[in-house]
């Protein structure tokens, strides 16, 4: 990392490649709007694992970032439920 020293990968496993592929997608549009100067985040999926990787200038703005993903992984599991 460069600028941004903090960091911390959240993994959310699934029982099956569908769902985690239908949060992933549901969490895909978020990346890149909720950055901030002081944080960011990236979303992976690998089979049923999706994968949030936020990293932050500062502590505080990890912890932030890391309860805002962490919501909207959330949101998504609620949603993808439905499907």
């Amino acid at each position: 990392m460069t600028d941004r020293d903090h960091g911390t990968l959240l993994s959310f496993e699934y029982p099956d490649e569908r769902r985690a592929r239908i949060v992933a997608d549901a969490l895909a549009p978020e990346v890149g709007e909720l950055d901030e100067s002081r944080s960011s985040a990236t979303v992976s999926r690998d089979g049923s694992v999706v994968r949030v990787r936020v990293t932050a200038t500062d502590l505080v703005a990890l912890r932030a970032g890391i309860t805002s993903w962490s919501r909207l992984v959330a949101v998504a599991e609620g949603v993808s439920r439905d499907r």
